[in-house]
């Protein structure tokens, strides 16, 4: 098992504890034996085969293409390397997110993330199982790491995961920050820069005219900059009193988890 699996599993288990000891892990208010499935099978999907195979896939795909090219980008400086990753896995995704609260079939794909009515490590990767073998983020990483990325992509989903995973987490560790007058200035930049739970939670708000909830955008996964530089950020420092999708039809785990294999109710766009 590589070093970054090791650690995400960690940082995954520890904000879980977390959630058990203060907030309860398993009976979160409003979950229901039906979330508990949707979670556990995509959860399971993606780690043991979606997200492998998406990474495999780029790798193989860029050997046909270049067979020469491998490892060509391995001596490019650290630096250079993550700022690569940033723009064609981090943004990559951002705008793959942002398209799937665009597109009716995308969200199809992306709908059960936000089915949950609860914030909670649970729903990191509680999505449609194809909705990630089709993000293009995940075969451009895998793309670079044939490229001779490997051990710079390595640490950096480990940071990633741990941002996106805080963010997700009701352990709202912005908050006792926001309480601290001289931090004000720090977690400003720090709220434009990275994910948080206050950025994060209004994405999942539930009522759009609570003041908080911005469910058609603060669409960044890592970086919240994304949001600031294409104008979808909201910034409240306030969490949605209420997490899900107003008006939507009730649909089945089969469906949430194998659209378009298993029908959904017809919708439009929340």
């Amino acid at each position: 098992m590589k070093f970054e699996v090791i650690a995400i599993v960690a940082i995954y288990v520890g904000f879980a504890l977390a959630e058990a000891i203060s907030t309860g892990f398993f009976r979160k208010s409003g979950a229901t034996r039906q979330d508990m499935v949707v979670e556990l099978i995509g959860t399971t999907v993606l780690l043991v085969a979606t997200q492998p195979l998406a990474l495999a896939g780029g790798i193989f795909l860029a050997h046909l293409a270049a067979p020469e090219a491998q490892g060509a980008l391995s001596g490019w400086p650290i630096l250079a390397q993550i700022a690569l990753l940033l723009l064609c896995d981090d943004m990559m995704q951002y705008w793959w997110h942002r398209l799937s609260h665009t597109v009716p079939w995308l969200y199809n794909l992306h709908r059960p993330h936000h089915n949950a009515e609860y914030m909670s490590v649970r729903i990191v990767y509680r999505n449609n199982i194809f909705y990630y073998m089709l993000m293009p983020s995940l075969w451009l990483s895998g793309v670079l790491v044939y490229l001779g990325m490997g051990w710079v992509y390595a640490g950096y989903v480990v940071v990633k995961m741990t941002v996106i995973i805080a963010a997700h987490s009701d352990r709202r560790w912005d908050a006792p920050l926001y309480q601290v007058p001289w931090l004000s200035p720090v977690m400003w930049l720090v709220e434009r820069t990275i994910s948080t739970p206050a950025t994060h939670a209004a994405h999942h708000g539930k009522h759009a005219d609570d003041g908080v909830t911005h469910y058609k955008g603060n669409f960044g996964n890592l970086l919240f900059f994304w949001d600031v530089l294409f104008g979808t950020a909201k910034i409240t420092r306030r969490y949605p009193e209420k997490i899900g999708v107003e008006n939507l039809p009730p649909t089945t785990a089969a469906a949430q988890l194998l659209w378009p294999l298993v029908p959904a109710p017809k919708h439009p766009l929340p």
